[in-house]
């Protein structure tokens, strides 16, 4: 039995929790508000975020980040991707030398295009750091189906003694040392769902849905590999295995969104009725600057923007997408700089 933090109680933290709680470990799970932890010690169940989930026992709760991190070797953080920095630093005082960090978070620091562990490596300088990522919607995790996800650190140690700690008969975990590629699949594959909502939502059909999934895929890994990753990890568990899943299911609130956007309603409204965070909406906004800054040509992306940011209607995207010049499929010549 390992003592473990889960810092952030929305529906994935709560199912990270449950999961390793099953597992036989003592789990401390912090909320940000006071309230919001009072209700699930009272109510064992996660109401607002993972309903009809009765909470196993050894799960402990707080709204201490002192108290979470006390004597923790493991630290799961789990909070919006816009929490992460602040999080981070209010948490790095209370976090010994060598304990474990596993971002469990998908997106990147929208000021600074960041990947989110590196927010925590700055922050918190004293840990040893793993990502992980995968399809794994936490309403089905969290009630124990069949879930894969992936593990990775620059160390293999670390991917291996995370996979110990979590994988169970309803959690498979993989390793790997491509944390980057891991780690920028879970983070874009947000944007390209809320497109596929959007295509959903405007009735495109699912030839388009294929084709913007599929051409979705080129461009996150264009961007993975001018950042350094294997391009190899993309059609893995974090890249086309989380994109599949976030595309195609409505437990998706990023779908959800684009969904009510391709209606009519307006990015603001879409994000403000799904009544959860739409990491797409602004890691859309992180992916474009961050595609600009290092020269990878992203069309779907620079057309999420169009439509989220500046106003374009989501039918004109679409056509400006459709006519754009002429291109040779094969990403190689890409990939390998040639």
């Amino acid at each position: 039995m390992k003592q473990i933090a889960v810092i952030g109680s929305g529906g994935w933290g709560t199912a990270i929790a449950s999961i390793l709680a099953r597992n036989g470990h003592r789990v401390t799970l912090w909320s940000y508000l006071k309230e919001e932890s009072e209700n699930l010690a009272r109510d064992k169940e996660n109401k607002r975020f993972l309903p009809g989930v009765i909470l196993p026992e050894g799960i402990y709760f707080t709204d201490s980040l002192e108290e979470a991190a006390n004597n923790a070797e493991c630290i799961f953080m789990v909070t919006p991707s816009q929490a992460v920095a602040a999080t981070a630093k209010k948490l790095s005082p209370f976090v010994k030398e060598g304990t474990v960090i596993v971002t469990a978070s998908k997106g990147l620091e929208q000021e600074t295009q960041k990947r989110l562990s590196q927010v925590v490596a700055e922050a918190i300088p004293q840990a040893k750091l793993a990502v992980m990522s995968g399809p794994s919607h936490a309403e089905e995790a969290g009630r124990g189906l069949a879930t894969t996800n992936v593990v990775a650190s620059s160390d293999i140690a670390i991917s291996e003694y995370v996979q110990d700690v979590i994988m169970c008969d309803t959690f498979r975990v993989y390793t790997s040392m491509d944390m980057v590629g891991v780690e920028l699949g879970g983070a874009l594959k947000n944007v390209i769902a809320l497109c596929a909502g959007i295509a959903d939502g405007i009735g495109l059909g699912d030839n388009a849905k294929a084709a913007l999934m599929t051409r979705g895929m080129a461009e996150m890994s264009r961007l993975g590999v001018a950042m350094g990753a294997d391009p190899l990890t993309f059609a893995g568990l974090s890249g086309m295995g989380d994109l599949i899943v976030t595309c195609t299911s409505m437990h998706s609130r990023n779908r959800r969104a684009g969904v009510l956007i391709g209606q009519g309603m307006s990015p603001e409204q879409a994000v403000e009725e799904v009544k959860m965070v739409v990491e797409g909406f602004y890691t859309t906004k992180a992916a474009y600057a961050l595609a600009k800054r290092v020269g990878v040509e992203m069309p779907i992306v620079e057309q999420a923007y169009s439509v989220l940011f500046e106003g374009k209607n989501p039918k004109d995207s679409v056509m400006s997408l459709m006519i754009r010049e002429k291109k040779h499929e094969t990403e190689y010549e890409i990939i390998h700089g040639q």
